[in-house]
């Protein structure tokens, strides 16, 4: 998982409140394999294309300031809807590394840390504010600091963030959940060398061939 220190990238505003999983990526795609190249293309599928697969000009993300945005200022309750994962894995496959919002999705707020985009969470006014001043500055920049857990608006204003310690320095360091757990690999080898000694009348012997 790539580290998450501090990010400035354009980011995109999304104004609609609620906007649910199956929205972020409909259900028929949830069956592919993330690594495909076209994965990128599942995002807002049904908003961001027409029938034929012609981008849809009026939506934000096919418009020329936003196309390479890597962070998403949403309203509440973005990702609520059903627990997909893909839902992550398609903003992560268009480079997007934080969503900025007043309330996420309980299990979307957690699939993002587990995917290395960090869900950072605003009072309602502010994130509002954020939103303004992304479209009044098409293309305009935030920046997003793990490390000093703020937000630095377009007009130079900070906003600070909470965020649980533990997920703090997993994505700082990169690490998932098997990332964490690989981390002991050693010390289990040893622990399972050591219980097989200590008490092999407590391991089952092994099926012969």
């Amino acid at each position: 998982m790539e580290p998450f220190t501090r990010v400035t990238a354009v980011a995109v505003p999304i104004d609609l409140p609620n906007i649910d999983t199956d929205r972020v990526i409909p259900a028929r795609f949830l069956r592919k394999d993330r690594s495909v190249p076209e994965y990128s293309s599942f995002l807002f599928h049904d908003v961001r294309f027409t029938a034929d697969g012609a981008e849809r000009p009026d939506f934000i993300l096919n418009q020329a300031p936003y196309r390479g945005a890597r962070i998403v200022v949403a309203a509440e309750n973005f990702g609520c809807g059903s627990s997909r994962e893909a839902a992550v894995w398609a903003l992560a496959a268009n480079g997007f590394r934080s969503v900025i919002a007043p309330s996420l999705g309980d299990i979307f707020h957690q699939n993002c840390f587990k995917n290395g985009v960090l869900p950072v969470i605003l009072p309602a006014e502010a994130a509002a504010g954020l939103r303004r001043q992304l479209h009044d500055r098409p293309g305009a920049t935030l920046t997003v600091d793990l490390e000093t857990q703020a937000v630095t608006a377009p007009d130079g204003a900070q906003h600070r963030f909470e965020v649980d310690a533990f997920r703090k320095e997993m994505l700082l360091t990169g690490r998932d959940e098997i990332g964490l757990t690989l981390g002991f690999e050693t010390k289990i080898v040893e622990f399972e060398a050591r219980h097989a000694r200590e008490m092999a009348w407590a391991v089952p012997p092994r099926a012969s061939t």
